[in-house]
């Protein structure tokens, strides 16, 4: 019996052992503060606004990548580079879905058929490959050059109109006036009048600039719907707004397509109509209609004309970059006497695309990308991310991280001058990513750097910017649905001769 009861002794003693190790050796989710069920939760909701100012901190304290547990799920922050372009480029298959909308998402998401918020899988695939084949084709930017040039020039026309009656002008409304006349043109195919795309301007500004607000109904939705039943009620009719506003433009397209009316070219809402869900094999009903309708128009809207006041903003803050870029376009046009740089123009202009990126690096649109989500329980960096976590990129830790910028908050094109390769999609390495990067990267980037570079190049080349009298740039910021300048850019405008 005694050799018996040693041997099954020993082999529990092994068994026991090995367990001890594994379990100690079992990935944790990356560190972060301590974590109180429901207490914790609530905390951070209330703080959902400050968030990005406390996270240079606890980086410091529990290294690039950390974990907050806001709403009922953990959150995982990754601010360094190379673990970005790990999980983004090398590991995209893990890293490419997104998290499961929560209540209020759902209702302004139509739940998650639109491209930024779908799942990684079929639908997503196919409502991407639409956008970039049917309308982020290089011929089919091209067709819409004709209504980019007459933006152009009714752009420039308010603004001396307003110049010649004022001291100081206010640009950011010309510039969101602007590009939503241009991208209202692009989703309907039609050039509405003022009052309409006035509609169009106040129903989608008043959603984006609310959307954070209803963060807080996303936690235990049956007591918020009680307890929070008037933000609920403005949810709803800030949606049943934007409804009553473009579902009779969605309407009409679809009706002429029946007459068999072919009216200019090919708009966005055209390539949506007959589209077929591959999983629910059926077309989109009017609210998804609606929704990637509002997707379309915020992405080339909001983010587009807010990278367009911060570049101004430093071109007028630093008037020696401004005149650089005078005096390369000069260069380019020699003797031409027409005061527009037309878009084959652009490629010949190397100054102004150091101009562009250095705008987008040092104030990018958005601080993070869209969260991320994986799949399965995920061993990244020898932390486990566990399955439907949620995952930030921080852009805008990384576009200003000092061992890869020379003096990262300072306004310096040059520094671009040298690397004609640069790669601004992250394929190969990161060193900033204001458009994301991997497979969910944001598909219209191209078209954003072409309308930065065609709007900011025509901007310089007719008029000269200055601070007015008595004024100054500040360059402190705020969130709104993108990072703002906190304080709006007026500008004294003096038509070059």
């Amino acid at each position: 019996m005694e050799p018996c009861f040693f041997i099954i002794l020993s082999l529990s003693v092994c068994v026991l052992i090995r367990r001890f190790f594994s379990l100690h050796n079992k990935p944790t989710t990356p560190l972060g503060p301590s974590h109180i069920p429901i207490i914790s939760n609530i905390l951070w909701l209330t703080k959902s606004f400050q968030i990005e100012p406390i996270l240079p901190t606890l980086h410091t304290k529990y290294g690039p990548i950390l974990t907050l547990y806001i709403a009922t799920t953990p959150v995982v922050f990754i601010r360094d580079r190379f673990l970005a372009h790990q999980a983004l480029v090398q590991n995209a298959s893990l890293f490419s879905d997104r998290p499961k909308a929560l209540a209020a998402a759902k209702i302004i998401t139509t739940h998650q058929h639109n491209i930024s918020s779908a799942s990684y899988g079929a639908t997503w695939r196919i409502l991407r490959r639409n956008l970039t084949s049917h309308m982020l084709h290089h011929s089919r930017v091209k067709s819409f050059s004709g209504i980019r040039n007459w933006v152009l020039h009714t752009l420039l026309k308010h603004l001396k109109s307003h110049s010649e009656t004022n001291n100081s002008v206010r640009i950011i409304d010309h510039f969101r006036y602007s590009m939503f006349c241009l991208l209202v043109f692009m989703c309907f195919g039609e050039q509405l009048d003022d009052g309409k795309v006035r509609d169009i301007e106040r129903v989608q500004r008043q959603m984006l600039l609310r959307v954070k607000s209803f963060n807080i109904l996303n936690f235990w939705p049956r007591v918020t719907r009680v307890l929070f039943r008037k933000l609920w009620e403005e949810l709803l009719r800030l949606r049943t707004e934007q409804e009553d506003v473009l579902v009779p433009l969605i309407r009409a397209r679809k009706q002429k397509q029946k007459q068999g009316k072919e009216e200019g070219v090919a708009s966005y809402i055209d390539t949506l109509l007959d589209l077929q869900l591959p999983e629910e094999k059926r077309k989109l009903n009017e609210e998804e209609l609606v929704t990637l309708c509002n997707e379309f128009l915020n992405a080339g809207t909001d983010t587009t004309s807010t990278a367009l006041q911060w570049i101004m903003a430093n071109l007028v803050k630093y008037p020696h970059v401004q005149e650089r870029l005078v005096d390369e376009i000069r260069e380019v046009l020699g003797e031409r006497e027409e005061r527009e740089v037309k878009e084959e123009d652009l490629q010949k202009l190397g100054y102004l695309k150091c101009v562009i990126l250095e705008g987008l690096r040092r104030h990018p649109p958005g601080h993070f990308v869209l969260p991320h989500a994986v799949t399965e329980d995920v061993v990244f960096n020898d932390y486990l991310v566990p399955k439907n976590g949620t995952v930030n990129f921080m852009v805008a830790e990384m576009g200003w991280d000092p061992k890869v910028w020379e003096d990262p908050l300072a306004f310096k094109p040059e520094r671009f001058m040298n690397d004609e390769s640069f790669d601004i999609t992250g394929s190969k390495e990161i060193k900033m990513m204001p458009f994301g990067a991997g497979r969910r990267i944001c598909p219209g980037y191209n078209l954003a750097l072409l309308h930065l570079e065609y709007f900011v190049a025509n901007l310089v080349w007719n008029f000269e910017w200055k601070v007015p009298d008595g004024g100054d740039v500040d360059l402190s910021e705020k969130q709104e649905f993108t990072v703002v300048m906190k304080n709006a850019l007026h500008v004294h405008l003096s038509p070059r001769i």
